[in-house]
């Protein structure tokens, strides 16, 4: 029988109302009680007096790579740095080689990430087959074999006929549909925000509207079906606008955004800056500032990472050739602790619900709370401490990051999986 104390903590659980001086007592991977406890006799004590105790955070938007693309990342690496990030729960996404969109490649990325333990892997099947958009993956097999939601990520689908069948399926099982919004017609091989920026280094933009017309039709369509929709990262001032309107009207729509989108412009380009190259991407003071207002007034629910590895060949690279996205899984809490909490943005009760409540509900997962019984998924957040993001200190695969030498204050310092501690002080154990 083992057992592990969180000693004097302030432990957070916005689902049970819950935020006091306590301890967590753990036994054999469950939660046994909070309250105060004595530690005599007891097989391993954290002092975690000064810290926050929260529900294991989630992250619900990963690129995990494997299969195919293991030089990016595979699913052991992307699992250290969640654990090392302070997650115990990520959810990949399915754009992989071969493609997520078939029962075989669920239920290989599940046992490989069990097999990894430092986090629950939690698979998103493809919408539809080989992501083309043209025809409906095996959407029911996949949630046998344990996928948690669908979408065709980056891929999305065109075709307004499509969009309603694979959302009425989905409706049918009661599985979300997570939707990376953009209509690529209107994108015209853009590389970043349209706008001074782009104009003055020569590069074509991409118009806010990309996004905000893929966000309305989106929602329409949800309205019509009655599917649980989830709008990917977030980044437009036109975005949160519909998604807040939307939900006054009873839409079934929740929605992320990502660290990069509340806390970078597009001046994060200048200078060929291709780290800071990403889709959708970085956008204006105006728009992030509507981010920020739309994650405290709760139009946006979660915060994900988009957590995107890829090799130095494709990053160090020209502009317009270089790969889109970053890594975040080892950035994200600092990031939001630095942004939003000390900037009075979001409470620690408020990051409780974007990064764990929120989004196990939206994934069914049993998880998410400090339940008496429940798992002892667990994530200790010291929020004094002084950090400088060092790439070459990360656990994942992936070095790009733009926020290289960033100085950031609150680190996750504890991860207990299960009862297991398993990263302390942003490190794999």
């Amino acid at each position: 029988m083992s057992q592990l104390l969180l000693k004097g903590g302030r432990v957070i659980d916005p689902s049970q109302g819950i935020d006091k001086i306590a301890d967590v007592l753990i036994r054999d991977g469950k939660i046994e009680g909070i309250g105060e406890f004595d530690q005599q006799g007891l097989d391993h004590v954290e002092d975690v007096t000064g810290k926050y105790v929260l529900p294991g955070l989630i992250d619900m938007h990963v690129h995990l790579r494997e299969p195919g693309f293991e030089y990016k990342e595979d699913i052991a690496s992307g699992s250290k740095a969640a654990a090392a990030g302070g997650f115990t729960a990520v959810a990949a996404m399915p754009n992989t080689s071969p493609f997520m969109d078939n029962r075989a490649i669920i239920e290989y990325v599940i046992r490989r990430g069990e097999a990894a333990n430092f986090t629950r892997v939690l698979p998103i099947g493809a919408l539809t087959k080989e992501m083309k958009g043209e025809e409906m993956a095996e959407i029911g097999e996949m949630i046998e074999g344990g996928a948690v939601a669908f979408s065709d990520d980056a891929f999305p689908i065109a075709s307004s006929g499509m969009m309603r069948r694979v959302m009425e399926y989905c409706a049918m099982f009661g599985v979300p549909v997570i939707l990376h919004c953009e209509d690529k017609s209107l994108c015209d091989d853009g590389l970043m925000n349209e706008g001074i920026t782009a104009t003055t280094f020569g590069l074509r933009g991409i118009c806010n509207e990309v996004e905000d017309i893929a966000v309305a039709r989106n929602l329409m369509l949800a309205r019509l079906t009655g599917c649980k929709v989830h709008i990917a990262h977030v980044s437009t001032r036109g975005s949160v606008e519909l998604i807040r309107r939307a939900k006054a009207e009873g839409t079934a729509v929740t929605c992320e955004t990502c660290p990069q989108y509340f806390t970078l412009t597009e001046e994060a380009v200048i200078g060929y800056r291709t780290n800071a190259k990403m889709s959708p991407p970085l956008r204006t003071a105006e728009d992030v500032e509507a981010v920020k207002a739309g994650l405290a007034d709760g139009t946006i629910d979660v915060i994900a990472t988009d957590h995107a590895p890829h090799s130095l060949d494709e990053k160090e690279t020209e502009f317009a050739v270089a790969a889109n996205g970053i890594v975040g899984l080892e950035t994200s809490v600092g990031l939001v602790m630095t942004e939003l909490v000390k900037a009075g943005v979001l409470s620690m009760a408020d990051v409780a619900r974007k990064m764990s409540q929120n989004p196990a509900g939206i994934l069914g997962l049993e998880s998410g709370a400090l339940s008496e019984g429940a798992d002892a998924d667990i994530s200790v957040i010291d929020p004094s401490a002084e950090w400088t993001v060092d790439p070459a200190k990360f656990c994942s695969k992936g070095r790009n990051t733009p926020f290289v030498g960033r100085k950031l204050v609150g680190k996750p310092v504890l991860t207990v999986l299960r009862g297991r501690v398993v990263a302390r002080d942003g490190m794999v154990v």
